[in-house]
């Protein structure tokens, strides 16, 4: 390799470092910015000035229970959790190389929402108990598909196909348990099911923030692996990935993080299947996506939340509105995979 040659790759790396950086500020800007418009607006505009007094721990008569009680839990729930579903549904997504395997997708998030159903309905139960058996039926279909996909390893092929028939069958308990549900746990189990973050307490951060850190830290930490399997499984296993042992930490770190987001805020569509897609559109499709995805993630949720809560005639869930925009993506998707003769 000659002198020239080496140069140049060095410095087309460090453009490509330099690019992601702009790109993660960019969104990292713009989400600042998002927090911001959600903390001023409202039925009453509330000045800057007085959000920071508030933000500071003064007493502004008017202001402090809009900001400190209703906006500031909306603002701080829908970037934790949007970071959860956009890191979760990047990794899974770049792990198989498919734009489909997303968790929302193929299962597991049904998981959780048939737990919360059941829950609400025959149990009677309420709050942080609905939350708890929710993430514990999230993680256990996780772990079936896992297993019923494993045939000397994990083919995404596979483990999508299963993810979405798990999907459908759980699809079909939930539509019988509303069936035979009373009129106040139907409204209560649809109010979960359509992704919320009405009623959210800031003390609700905590396990999202904890999740963020353990299972997002776990993923970062993982990304080159993560990136090689882009490659193939052959190449990655050449360059020392071991195949087995990465799919496992990527899949419980992925599935911890959608787990944990889905008990607190419910099921809001779409957000781990778009935000991959888009931030790869952004960083390119050679470069890691978790960062971007995570930030992206956040981005959908907060301006879901605000255009469902003050932009639209009626107020509308977080999960309506993104569910809105993910539905034609999914279909542009199907209909390029079949005239691609199903490749992606």
């Amino acid at each position: 390799m000659t002198a020239a040659l080496a140069n140049r790759i060095v410095a087309a790396g460090r453009a490509r470092a330099r690019r992601r950086t702009r790109i993660a500020l960019g969104l990292g800007a713009l989400l600042c910015a998002g927090v911001a418009l959600v903390l001023i607006s409202g039925p009453t505009l509330t000045p800057p000035l007085d959000v920071l007094r508030v933000l500071a721990g003064g007493d502004v008569p008017g202001a402090s229970f809009a900001v400190r009680e209703l906006r500031l839990p909306r603002a701080v729930l829908a970037v934790l959790a949007g970071m959860s579903f956009g890191l979760g549904g990047a990794a899974f997504q770049t792990m198989l190389r498919n734009p489909l395997a997303s968790p929302d997708i193929v299962g597991i998030t049904a998981g959780g929402s048939a737990a919360a159903v059941f829950a609400i309905v025959v149990l009677g139960w309420r709050g942080p108990e609905v939350s708890v058996f929710a993430l514990a039926m999230g993680l256990a279909v996780a772990l079936a598909i896992y297993l019923l996909s494993w045939r000397n390893g994990v083919a995404g092929a596979r483990l999508i196909l299963i993810g979405i028939a798990i999907s459908a069958m759980l699809d079909s308990a939930i539509a019988y348990i509303l069936s035979i549900a009373p009129a106040w746990p139907l409204q209560e189990a649809m109010r979960w099911l359509a992704g919320s973050l009405n009623g959210v307490q800031l003390a609700e951060s905590g396990p999202l923030l904890a999740a963020l850190v353990v299972f997002g830290g776990l993923l970062l930490a993982l990304s080159r692996d993560l990136e090689a399997l882009r490659l193939g499984d052959d190449k990655a296993a050449a360059l020392g990935v071991r195949l087995g042992r990465t799919r496992l930490l990527v899949t419980l770190a992925a599935v911890g993080l959608i787990a944990v987001a889905t008990s607190v805020t419910g099921p809001i569509a779409f957000v781990a299947f778009l935000s991959g897609p888009i931030a790869a559109r952004l960083a390119g499709p050679d470069r890691s996506v978790l960062i971007p995805a995570a930030l992206v993630g956040a981005g959908l949720v907060l301006a879901g939340d605000f255009a469902g809560q003050s932009l639209l005639p009626s107020r509308y869930p977080v999960g309506v509105v993104t569910g809105v925009l993910g539905a034609p993506y999914l279909l542009y998707l199907i209909i390029r995979v079949n005239r691609g003769g199903g490749s992606m």
